[in-house]
């Protein structure tokens, strides 16, 4: 392997794992902090990218903005289908059994592709990236790497310090942290757990619809698109620790170094490196790398 060559896969694995934990993250908010087993987290990954393709004609023509703009929409539309799906459902399902969850989430899973065909087909599709983010950069003589791929590393790094800086810094994420450990406690101290928990799964639910907007230039757009992301990000959080937000980041960042590289030095074996990862460390870590706040 060349010099080029390995630094190209390099960059892969940290863009790779950097967007995998942006999409984990938004379910270690909801499973590991709020105790929900959440099936239907790839179906909002799914929807960003839908998102991403289908609001940007309507964004262009009636607000005149561009790749930006449509993903500050697709933000605001996000939190609030956070906001009403906890509201309808997931509020009734916090004190109930882990089957009712994955049954109800499940579900929605199902609704979710049903109303996808409806509005744009089963079709394949892509999304270019902005202009200025288009081109690449030289690596070496021949190779080059392209520019938002660098990009989604950048936006996924500002997610994390700014993750990392509202759960550790913040009254916020005071709160959250408490009434993850004892939400009876919190709430005869006068916090409104309920709205606490609607906050925490729409902040959820639109990490993993930015996630799919800001993937979908470079994995482009396609029915059940949510589904190997989901069972990747369940991989995440329990390698990373339940409820553990820099357990997840560098959960993330080991998955992406054993995929990227194990598709290239073990092609055969590659759809089961990741696994035998979670499996070793599960045995010298039981709860995996970090415990939860």
């Amino acid at each position: 392997m060349s010099l080029e060559t390995f630094l190209i896969q390099c960059l892969n694995s940290l863009q790779y794992g950097l967007l995998l934990f942006l999409v984990a993250s938004g379910l270690t908010l909801i499973f590991g902090i709020m105790g929900v087993i959440n099936l239907a987290h790839g179906s909002f990954y799914m929807i960003g990218a839908y998102m991403a393709f289908g609001l940007a004609p309507w964004v262009n023509t009636f607000l005149g903005g561009g790749f930006f703009t449509t993903m500050a929409v697709g933000l605001v539309l996000a939190v609030a289908l956070g906001y009403v799906l906890e509201w309808v459902f997931f509020s009734f399902l916090y004190d109930r059994e882990h089957l009712q969850q994955v049954l109800m989430t499940y579900g929605l899973i199902l609704v979710f592709e049903e109303v996808r065909s409806l509005l744009v087909g089963d079709d394949v599709h892509g999304v270019k990236p902005p202009e200025f983010l288009a081109g690449t950069i030289p690596l070496g003589e021949v190779m080059t790497y392209p520019v938002y791929r660098l990009f989604i590393s950048a936006v996924c790094l500002a997610l994390a310090v700014g993750m990392w800086f509202v759960f550790t810094r913040t009254r916020l994420g005071m709160m959250i942290r408490a009434g993850s450990t004892n939400r009876e406690m919190v709430q005869s101290m006068g916090v409104n757990i309920k709205f606490l928990y609607r906050v925490v799964f729409a902040a959820g639910v639109a990490i993993a619809v930015f996630a799919g907007m800001v993937a979908a230039p470079v994995s482009s757009v396609y029915p059940g698109m949510g589904g190997s992301v989901l069972i990747i990000c369940f991989v995440v959080v329990v390698i990373g620790g339940i409820g553990s937000i820099k357990g997840a980041l560098l959960a993330a960042l080991l998955i992406g170094f054993v995929d990227t590289f194990g598709k290239v030095v073990f092609p055969q074996a590659a759809g089961v490196l990741v696994y035998l990862l979670m499996a070793a460390i599960l045995l010298w870590k039981p709860a995996g790398l970090f415990k939860a706040g």
